[in-house]
């Protein structure tokens, strides 16, 4: 009796041991982490609302914008094509706002919300500051309420930025710079207090 209670309690052992049962269950685990990874990442927006500000004096610059990522794709002639106006984000155009006025390019923009767009270029970008900030991309883009259009050079950079970049940063309490950086491009612009 002792004999057949052992066999049957290693043939038990074995069976709850078996390299069979392990796979399974080692499938499953990987299965259910691969499932709450990919429902993290499908959670998350691919091109996030973000903000970019600094006091320029007391004229405190605020920039909102989505940021849109790289994700191994061909930005500038690619995703973003040349010569075409281009919301400069996701989404909804990207907003400006000035408590104060300011002068760009060397015109003068009263205080208020404005829509940012660009028309990138390989050599020449142009900078717009647009009337319109409350609007779908560029679709309702209407050139007849551009407050002010200036030309800049795109800088090359050593390292590429992964995600759509704004930074406003004070030079002193009369002026400051916004840059703009994806991908390998970057460029910048001035604001000055009026």
């Amino acid at each position: 009796m002792k004999v057949i209670n052992a066999i049957l309690l290693i043939g038990l052992l074995s069976a709850c041991t078996s390299p069979n049962n392990k796979e399974e269950k080692s499938e499953e685990t990987d299965h259910t982490a691969h499932a709450a990874a990919q429902s993290s990442d499908d959670s998350k927006p691919k091109s996030p609302k973000k903000m970019a500000m600094t006091n320029i004096g007391d004229n405190h610059v605020h920039i909102e914008y989505n940021s849109p990522s790289k994700r191994g794709r061909v930005i500038f002639g690619g995703l973003v094509a040349f010569g075409e106006v281009w919301s400069t984000g996701a989404h909804n155009a990207t907003s400006i706002n000035f408590p104060n006025p300011v002068m760009i390019g060397g015109v003068n923009i009263e205080k208020g919300k404005y829509a940012l767009f660009t028309i990138p270029g390989k050599d020449e970008w142009i900078i717009i500051i647009n009337r319109n900030w409350d609007q779908h991309l560029a679709d309702d883009y209407d050139q007849a309420e551009d407050v002010v259009r200036i030309k800049v050079q795109p800088v090359s950079l050593d390292e590429p930025i992964e995600s759509l970049t704004y930074e406003v940063k004070e030079i002193d309490e009369t002026k400051g710079t916004i840059t703009i950086s994806w991908d390998n491009v970057a460029v910048s612009f001035e604001v000055v207090n009026a």
